[in-house]
């Protein structure tokens, strides 16, 4: 039933700064490259250099997340002069930055004599290698775990979807772990929120984005006012996005924006991981399967039920831990009494 989406964390695609191999800020002809102090060439879209020019910043200084590292609106948008690095009086005197890792030649000298296949990165996956970096090593991610039982919700679900067979809706497990998590958000408010440079901005609406797995990367489709919307109506809009994203049809403000994510990897046998946060998110929720497990009943006696373990990853510069385990718990009561999310 949760065929919607699949992948280990919420990076968005390229598309986060501009679709795969489209940018709105630039015009058709290719960008006029810029000199750095010590030669290289700085490639830049010209609204991207406008920018750059009117805050008086040195574009050698930024570092570019549009294909093949060129610098886009969003690299310079929010920088500040005091922000981007400050580049070297003399080119001469520069030392060279230090690599995050080996670099590729090392790593081919080390497998010399070995077969194996060279793969080029394409705009995509670079920009899901930087912002993943970048969320991962500037991000305090903290993990908040629980089991929810959902033996009410797939006979409730089963319920519905015999009563909807006649209009072709079938809702899936996914469909009400939206839904859970968008009603959760707005019980606890102040988890609602997404970190932007040096405040927090807490949302109004639950604005929920989900992860979708595509050939060679990933969408983070967002499904807007989540908490208004019928579960068939989020059903309805989940595969449409979830088919647009796999066609890479998204638009821009389609993949844009959310304060929450969600990553599932039930449908591939996955009991439980850790997602990484999609900046600017404050969390994100990685779903494992749902298992029958032994389970010790409130009267003590012990049965089996239909146990899925969920994992939050929480950026602790937005939410505490006792917030965090607030929002769990609430996702949990909602998808454990499932009818509660229709009243």
């Amino acid at each position: 039933g949760i065929e919607d989406i699949g992948t280990t964390s919420a990076a968005p695609a390229p598309a986060e700064t501009k679709a795969p191999g489209v940018e709105a800020d630039a015009p058709p002809t290719a960008p006029t490259p810029q000199k750095a102090a010590g030669g290289e060439r700085v490639f830049a879209s010209p609204l991207a250099r406008r920018i750059a020019s009117d805050k008086g910043l040195d574009l050698a200084t930024v570092t570019g997340s549009g294909p093949h590292g060129r610098i886009v609106k969003a690299d310079v948008e929010n920088l500040t002069k005091a922000q981007a690095p400050s580049q070297p009086a003399k080119a001469s005197a520069a030392k060279p930055a230090l690599s995050p890792g080996p670099t590729a030649d090392a790593v081919k000298a080390m497998y010399e004599g070995r077969e194996y296949e060279e793969v080029n990165l394409n705009g995509m996956r670079k920009t899901i290698a930087a912002r993943l970096t970048e969320a991962k090593q500037s991000i305090p991610h903290f993990y908040l775990r629980r089991d929810i039982e959902l033996d009410a919700l797939l006979k409730f679900r089963g319920d519905l979807n015999k009563q909807l067979e006649a209009r072709g809706v079938k809702l899936s497990v996914n469909d009400f772990i939206i839904k859970a998590c968008a009603l959760a958000l707005q019980s606890v408010p102040d988890a609602n929120a997404v970190w932007a440079s040096d405040r927090v901005l807490k949302m109004k609406p639950s604005d929920v984005a989900v992860a979708v797995a595509i050939e060679g990367g990933l969408f983070t489709p967002v499904l807007k006012d989540a908490e208004m919307k019928s579960l068939s109506a989020l059903s309805a809009e989940m595969k449409d996005l979830a088919g647009r994203a796999r066609d890479r049809k998204l638009a821009p403000h389609e993949y844009q924006g959310g304060s929450f994510a969600i990553s599932n990897l039930g449908m591939f046998g996955i009991d439980n991981f850790d997602a990484v946060i999609n900046p600017p998110h404050g969390a994100i929720l990685a779903v494992g399967a749902g298992v029958k497990k032994p389970v010790v009943g409130k009267d003590g006696e012990l049965g089996i039920a239909t146990v899925m373990s969920v994992t939050l990853s929480v950026d602790h510069r937005v939410i505490d831990g006792a917030l965090g385990a607030q929002l769990i718990q609430a996702i949990k009561e909602n998808l454990e009494n499932p009818m509660i999310m229709l009243a």
